[in-house]
């Protein structure tokens, strides 16, 4: 059985002298190593594995101060340093889709009221949820990642969403 594995995040440096180190995420994706995920860290080390298990994972404004099973020393974290961080995507959150921003910009957004609302050019974090960042005929649409709006998010075709009135600067665009 072939396990399927995504890059979520990059060791960017050392921290302190007990093997932690800070990792951020790639490709735009929030922060998502947490205490017991275990992952693989590439390009692997000649001796040791290249699986860990994440012992403490605390968040942080630059990324998330991480320590690696195994990883005790300053020099056993200086090694980390440059290597990508995979995950199982079998153990990543379900609802990843809705915050990855490379899956998601260049998708079309159609409201169930307004139609096309146009394309997804980025996505802003916020503290309680993202915000996707619409632009089309509606100019630039702002639409909150929460339930009550976000409809439909398929693998493939239009995203749909159904937003509040007073929302798109222009409601007297709407289709029948």
């Amino acid at each position: 059985m072939v396990k399927e594995y995504r890059s979520i995040a990059r060791i960017q440096k050392t921290h302190g002298r007990n093997g932690e180190v800070v990792a951020v995420p790639t490709h735009g994706l929030p922060l998502l190593l947490q205490e017991g995920l275990e992952v693989a860290i590439v390009p692997p080390a000649l001796r040791g594995s290249r699986y860990h298990v994440v012992q403490r994972a605390t968040d942080g404004d630059a990324g998330q101060l991480v320590q690696f099973g195994g990883c005790h020393t300053l020099a056993g974290a200086s090694e980390l340093v440059g290597k990508t961080v995979l995950a199982r995507v079998s153990d990543l959150p379900a609802d990843l889709v809705l915050h990855d921003a490379d899956a998601l910009c260049g998708r079309i957004v159609r409201d169930k009221r307004l139609g096309v609302l146009g394309v997804i050019d980025g996505l802003m974090r916020g503290p309680a949820n993202d915000v996707w960042i619409v632009s089309g005929a509606y100019g630039e649409v702002l639409v909150p990642v929460v339930d009550s709006m976000i409809r439909c998010v398929p693998t493939q075709g239009d995203i749909e969403v159904e937003i509040p009135r007073g929302l798109v600067p222009d409601d007297a665009k709407e289709e029948s």
